[in-house]
């Protein structure tokens, strides 16, 4: 007898939305009669935008986990963490929930964690840290962390720090990686000295053009001396003012599992570029070829691909500027309001890697019509900045909020993620909150 798999609501819609349409709600075209009550049911309240709902499209409370639905995902328990959630164990990958980050600058507690091997062990004095610089210079460096805050000019910035990866969920088909929402994202204050002036303190040669970055966190295979990570950049981002050798973190030691003692912070672009527990800066003359780089690792499609294909990324670029996109930080997804609300004060954050960000709107009409937030300065360059605004609701029921932010070069966050890449890297489509009210 032939064994029938069922499956979730969520793999028919990722598989064939318009299917998945009829069998679950009857649905066919607009959203009306005997569908939308069937959707009303298993929502448990009346839709007043219903009309406006795209065919095809799963209700958000349904497509995404909701604590309040008693659907959470598991949660980290980490003395001096908060309750992150956790993308994997080993290693350790843990993703800030977005009322998490309701805070202009994110606290250590609340920082997002992404390990590629083991949490290696530290001296007991961190000014005793060693960092080499080599390669491709004249004067090879090796000193320690006291050396580097004693002997460079030490500065302090608000630094978006962000993952490749984060978003990755939204790509259909499912990648290869951990299934990110937007929390892989933090806006912390970061103490350190410029990578610029240690670079120059060592003499670049005129052969350089790339750096390569090691740390001493032990791979998971146990293999001794093998990196479990080793990216690089070209040597203008290297160079860029706000790209530090980092050693505080909200005026405090940086927290072991964020890269304490030391740590490069490379804002704007992907995070694998912040080495943590940093040991060596290898300036290069060529682009660095560690774990990490080439083929389909951080890379994305120079002309989009089929999504679901294979490819071995001979036509691939580096990932470099992150692009825009937005988090709301002042309602939960899945939260219920009292009866009777009839607007909602909405706030978050958004940011555009290298850019700044235009503007910022939200629906809650499914996208018919948006209303445009206020958006703040950011603190510094390549810190990200807050937006407030209202919405009006008409009435009691099933709301979702969408947002979107546009960068400072008109670009906007497209409906659906863009240019799919077999590891999910770039992903920044529109976000949609599921709001209940009454």
């Amino acid at each position: 007898m032939t064994r029938r798999t069922e499956r979730s609501i969520q793999e028919l819609y990722r598989d064939d939305p318009e299917r998945a349409d009829a069998l679950a709600f009857g649905r066919r075209g607009a959203l009306k009669g005997a569908a939308l009550a069937a959707m009303g049911g298993a929502i448990g309240s009346a839709i007043p935008f219903a009309g406006n709902m795209p065919a095809g499209t799963l209700p958000a409370l349904f497509a995404r986990p909701a604590a309040a639905q008693g659907n959470a995902p598991a949660t980290l328990q980490m003395e001096g963490k908060g309750p992150l959630i956790i993308q994997g164990e080993r290693p350790l990958n843990a993703e800030t929930p977005e009322t998490l980050l309701d805070e202009p600058v994110t606290s250590a507690r609340n920082m997002f964690i992404r390990n590629n091997g083991g949490v290696p062990e530290v001296p007991a004095d961190p000014k005793t840290w060693k960092l080499t610089v080599d390669g491709e210079v004249n004067t090879p460096l090796e000193i320690t962390l006291g050396e580097l805050e004693s002997r460079f000019p030490v500065v302090t910035r608000q630094l978006q720090l962000e993952c490749g990866g984060n978003g990755r969920s939204a790509f259909q088909p499912q990648t290869r990686g951990n299934q990110w929402g937007n929390g892989a994202i933090s806006n912390g204050e970061w103490t350190g000295v410029r990578l610029r002036d240690v670079l120059q303190a060592a003499g670049l040669k005129p052969s350089a053009v790339a750096t390569g970055h090691y740390g001493a966190d032990p791979h998971l295979s146990g293999e001794p001396g093998r990196p479990s990570i080793a990216r690089g950049m070209q040597l203008g981002k290297a160079m860029d003012e706000d790209t530090l050798i980092a050693f505080r973190l909200n005026g405090e030691p940086i927290p072991l599992v964020n890269g304490a003692p030391l740590r490069l912070v490379t804002p704007g672009w992907p995070g694998s570029l912040s080495q943590k527990w940093l040991t060596r800066v290898w300036v290069r003359d060529k682009p660095h070829d560690g774990p990490g780089m080439g083929g389909t690792s951080y890379r994305v499609p120079v002309r989009p691909i089929v999504p679901g294909s294979s490819s071995n990324g001979a036509d691939f670029t580096d990932l470099e500027s992150m692009p825009v996109r937005s988090i709301l930080s002042s309602h939960a997804h899945g939260a219920r309001l009292p009866a009777g609300t009839r607007s909602l004060d909405l706030r978050g954050a958004a940011w555009a890697g290298d850019l700044t960000v235009r503007a910022v709107h939200a629906s809650v009409d499914f996208g018919a019509t948006w209303t445009e937030m206020q958006v703040a300065a950011p603190a510094n360059r390549h810190a990200w900045q807050r937006w407030t605004g209202r919405v009006a609701l008409p009435s009691d029921g099933y709301y979702e909020i969408w947002y979107r932010a546009t960068d400072s070069e008109g670009r906007m966050q497209p409906h659906l993620p863009a240019n799919w890449n077999p590891q999910g890297y770039g992903a920044n489509a529109i976000s949609r909150a599921a709001i209940l009210v009454g």
